[in-house]
């Protein structure tokens, strides 16, 4: 059925934590961040969108989002605009084919509080990002060797979550498969493709994988050490990104 809001009108702004949005079958969608508003449009706009936004169920990605720039062998394309077949660039230089792209489009109502993280250009070294890049938390970048989820790497100044004031209605995200798990090329920063401890599932094509491949395929992580703790972060890393020293402003405020 139709998702309405419990407890006000669709004329109503959007921006009391404890409302809930619930669908005419009883299922209910809790709101969890209670500083954004949704306006009458936003409203009409995620009704006639809400089959793509609340498919996946659970929104925990780890994905690019749209505009995202992937290295290909005729140079870089968005990620938006690959297909199944596509030849992409890995970090060392070879070519390998898109196996799948999960994509998933988020409402920024049901996205779990959970913004994306923004690397602005020239964060991690000159040229890279050679553009804004923007990723899920859990996304994992490659730097010295080591897979490190984004997340992990905020500082709060060149390495930040994105703004809720600059967020869209909904964002959509998309994840690169290939056959074995690798490093391509987003925005001239080394990054992961797909790994399936992230649950296929949870993408709104997911359908479209089966169809493909009849059974969910294992992809076993590269043998490179995976930091997904602030803590593990080697202190020389914490020192060029400026890490600790964001942290520290932080305890002192």
């Amino acid at each position: 059925g139709d998702w309405s809001l419990d407890g006000a009108t669709a004329d109503d702004a959007y921006h009391d934590g404890s409302l809930h949005i619930t669908q005419g079958d009883g299922v209910t969608a809790t709101q969890v961040n209670a500083s954004i508003e949704m306006t009458q449009a936003e409203f009409e706009e995620f009704k006639a969108n809400q089959d793509t936004y609340l498919s996946g169920g659970t929104y925990t990605h780890n994905c690019f989002a749209a505009g995202t720039m992937i290295a290909t062998p005729d140079g870089e394309v968005p990620v938006e605009s690959l297909s199944i077949g596509d030849p992409v660039l890995t970090a060392s230089g070879e070519v390998v084919p898109v196996k799948w792209i999960g994509r998933q489009s988020v409402h920024r109502l049901f996205a779990g509080g959970q913004t994306p993280v923004r690397i602005k250009e020239g964060a991690l070294a000159p040229g890279q990002p050679n553009q804004d890049l923007i990723l899920t938390a859990n996304h994992g970048v490659i730097i010295d060797g080591l897979v490190i989820n984004a997340g992990v790497l905020v500082n709060h100044d060149t390495i930040d979550y994105l703004p809720w004031s600059e967020m869209p209605a909904a964002i959509t995200y998309y994840h690169i498969e290939t056959d074995t798990h690798e490093v391509v090329i987003a925005n001239g920063t080394e990054a992961e493709t797909y790994i399936d401890y992230v649950d296929r599932q949870a993408f709104s094509n997911y359908s479209e994988y089966v169809a493909l491949y009849g059974i969910e395929t294992r992809i076993v992580e590269m043998p490179r050490h995976r930091i997904s703790s602030r803590r593990l972060v080697p202190q020389y890393l914490r020192e060029r990104l400026g890490i600790e020293e964001m942290a520290m402003r932080s305890r002192i405020a």
